[in-house]
């Protein structure tokens, strides 16, 4: 009842808005949103979003990842981390930018739901459309899932029922991250999820967006029993990918001149809102510590400019000064934003979650 609800009010919010019309909340959405909800709706649907979910989620605990194990899949499947880091390593081969939409697919599947591969389906256990892939943080942004089905279905020749969508989507963030850091990026990623059946749009709120300030941040992080420091850590993803020109055009003004006037030039070309340009304007394809140096007047995002602050230039500095150091920091922060919310054979009850023959559908529609 409570879904229908807050369903029913994202409805009015989307017709509000279209009644508005078109540019509507293009601006300075930020502005409307209280802590602790995505940034990323424009303002109508945003402030009436938040009035209908929880806008100050409590923190956790640092997630532990009971039933994970880095050599989980030795006998019942030892090629698989193999055939996922073929399947990843040919998709960059062919578009370097893949790698950086597997981190943030790995990102947004985390946050929402545990790391329980909820951010792949199209086809839930009750048979809703509104799963993830199709609220506003995801929708026609999410890049990489057909690298995830190229690499479920060599697994699936190889060890048919084994191996986790959940798994994969670790597997294949951790893949990318080595081959976009040219090896400096390299960890063991503990295993043994297992695959949840459901997802809702509606609960795209936990993610962070592109306006969210320091204390949106922290709040949205210690929600997932993330630190300040583990969030400044994997905000330096930002410095590969691409954005669109909605997220960051308000703030153009408090960029380097010289910068501001060719993102101007690159979103106002075609007069469309979702132009692209690069996260990094200068190693753009490279995992690397170029982001805490871009900080903050190389940065396209609101919430990136936010490191700019006493609490974190510290953390940014460092890493700006020791690219070692924070290559580290990022790997142990991945392993542990992995662990979150997993559902293993050893949580509490393990109903509600399989092994996915298919990821964008659970088994019973397969």
């Amino acid at each position: 009842m409570a879904a229908d609800k807050q369903l029913a009010a994202l409805a009015v919010a989307m017709l509000a808005l279209l009644a508005a019309g078109p540019a509507a909340g293009l601006v300075h959405y930020q502005s409307y949103l209280p802590a602790g909800c995505y940034v990323g709706w424009f303002p109508f649907v945003g402030k009436l979003m938040c009035q209908t979910l929880n806008p100050n989620p409590s923190p956790k605990h640092a997630p532990t990842g009971n039933g994970l194990s880095p050599d989980y899949y030795n006998s019942t499947c030892p090629d698989a981390e193999y055939l996922v880091w073929e399947a990843v390593k040919n998709a960059i081969d062919e578009n370097r930018g893949i790698g950086a939409g597997l981190i943030r697919l790995f990102f947004h599947d985390a946050f929402v739901r545990g790391a329980d591969a909820s951010v792949l389906l199209n086809t839930t256990a009750s048979n809703n459309l509104d799963t993830e892939r199709t609220a506003p943080p995801n929708a026609n942004s999410l890049r990489g899932f057909e690298v995830i089905d190229a690499a479920k279905a060599a697994v699936e020749d190889a060890c048919p029922g084994v191996v986790s969508c959940a798994d994969i989507v670790a597997f294949a963030a951790r893949d990318a991250s080595k081959i976009l850091s040219y090896g400096s990026i390299d960890f063991d990623v503990p295993a043994g999820r297992l695959d949840g059946l459901q997802s809702f749009a509606n609960e795209t709120n936990t993610l962070p967006g592109p306006g969210s300030s320091l204390a949106q941040l922290k709040t949205m992080f210690a929600a997932q029993g993330l630190s300040t420091a583990d969030m400044v850590t994997l905000s330096g993803a930002h410095t590969i990918g691409t954005s669109r020109c909605r997220f960051f055009t308000g703030r153009l003004s408090a960029m380097d001149p010289a910068y501001a006037k060719n993102l101007s030039a690159a979103c106002n070309g075609t007069g469309s809102p979702d132009n692209r340009v690069d996260q990094d304007p200068f190693t753009p394809n490279d995992l690397d510590n170029q982001y805490y140096k871009n900080i903050d007047k190389f940065v396209l995002f609101a919430s990136d400019a936010a490191l700019n602050s006493t609490e974190t230039i510290g953390q940014v500095t460092a890493n700006a000064n020791s690219p070692t150091k924070w290559q580290s920091d990022f790997a142990a922060a991945m392993v542990k934003m992995g662990k979150i919310g997993v559902k293993t054979r050893a949580s509490p009850g393990t109903d509600g979650v399989e092994i996915r023959k298919v990821c964008w559908k659970v088994n019973s529609n397969y």
